[in-house]
């Protein structure tokens, strides 16, 4: 069995569960959690340094996957770690956890996303940045 890889813990939120948010059997649709994951990126993102307008170098999402372990109903809270993991040229990988503040120690969800940086003019990727190498080293 290989061994995991390592990541390290860069960013925590909590997201409040809307009503809304939920299905026909009562717990959060399966669609929600990529808006979860969402949220949690931008303000990690937000946090290292990365700007979001488009205009420049800025990050863009690759792949994205969701693991669900347990279901969630509102009202509920969500705790969602950002993990940073394998980083490359121009590149890392994101691994969530989701949990719920009345059950912290116990998993809801897992799920992953791939950075890229990205030059918006030529639609190539490009090298991170400096500041955001250093800000997830």
């Amino acid at each position: 069995m290989s061994e995991p890889p390592k990541r390290k813990l860069l960013h925590q939120c909590q997201l409040a569960v809307r009503w809304g948010d939920m299905d026909a059997y009562g717990h959060v649709n399966n669609a929600l959690y990529m808006r979860y994951l969402e949220e949690a990126r931008v303000q990690f993102l937000a946090s290292i340094g990365a700007t979001m307008n488009g205009n420049g170098t800025d990050p863009v999402i690759i792949n994205v996957g969701c693991t669900f372990l347990r279901p969630v109903s509102y009202p509920a809270t969500i705790i969602v770690k950002s993990f940073v993991g394998e980083i490359g040229r121009s590149s890392f990988m994101v691994w969530y956890e989701l949990s719920t503040t009345d059950n912290p120690d116990q998993l809801c969800s897992e799920g992953y996303s791939k950075v890229v940086w990205m030059d918006h003019n030529t639609g190539r990727s490009v090298a991170l940045p400096d500041i955001i190498r250093e800000n997830i080293s």
